[in-house]
């Protein structure tokens, strides 16, 4: 099974600067809270939660930390008060974003996706006016550190949708339901670090801009996600 590569198009994380990767976990933690909140922080028996304890690890987030932001949540007596907004629009050259964010101000947070689009020539949409031409997968990155033929087969055989070997790693695809299965498989082969393993948003269809375009495109993506309200910024540009 092959294809280009749609992970590349909404990961840029490699060789993270510490602020950059400080800002990364500072969002993972408030996922982190907003998943324990009311329980009793075990990610075995929380599905949501073990899903961004999964993401919290493929971004190397230490275990402390993780920790820490379960044990927030669960200690807390009130607490911060977090509700997930999308916000659905358009960058240069009719590319789609999808903003996902965590709030306690939707008024705040929204005024801010819709300067930041409209100053990098972008514009606000209506719901649901970019979100169909996306779908939910698990996605998982691993290098090539095992056979690509028994990695295939393992991955197909758990539920495993699409299977891609590029240059330097592996990327496989699943439905939301399969990820775990699909991952614990690999585990079980062998597999202990991963690249990437979340389950994210990935585009049906990507759109090829030329380079000035593209990078007026992914500077309005990284305005965006500089946002603290915002977790995820998903687009449909080909990199």
């Amino acid at each position: 099974m092959s294809g280009h590569s749609k992970w590349a198009t909404i990961h840029r994380k490699k060789g993270l600067l510490d602020a950059e990767r400080g800002k990364i976990f500072q969002k993972i933690a408030k996922e982190l809270y907003v998943a324990a909140k009311g329980t009793n922080g075990d990610p075995a028996t929380n599905p949501n939660l073990r899903l961004v304890v999964e993401k919290a690890k493929s971004n190397n987030m230490p275990k402390d930390n993780i920790q820490k932001a379960i044990d927030k949540a669960v200690n807390a007596a009130g607490g911060e008060d977090y509700e997930s907004v999308r916000y659905e629009g358009y960058g240069p050259s009719g590319v789609a974003f999808m903003v996902d964010c965590l709030t306690d101000n939707r008024n705040r947070t929204a005024m801010l996706v819709r300067s930041t689009l409209t100053k990098r020539g972008g514009n606000l949409g209506t719901d649901g006016s970019v979100s169909y031409m996306f779908e939910r997968r698990g996605v998982i990155v691993i290098e090539k550190t095992v056979d690509e033929d028994e990695a295939m087969m393992v991955c197909l055989d758990n539920g495993a949708l699409d299977f891609i070997s590029n240059d330097d790693n592996f990327e496989i695809y699943t439905s939301p339901d399969d990820f775990i299965s699909v991952k614990t498989a690999l585990e079980d082969m062998g597999v202990k670090e991963f690249i990437t393993s979340e389950i994210t948003y990935v585009a049906n269809n990507l759109i090829e801009l030329d380079e000035e375009t593209t990078e007026k495109v992914l500077a309005l993506s990284d305005a965006l996600d500089e946002i603290d309200d915002v977790q995820n910024v998903y687009h449909n540009l080909s990199v």
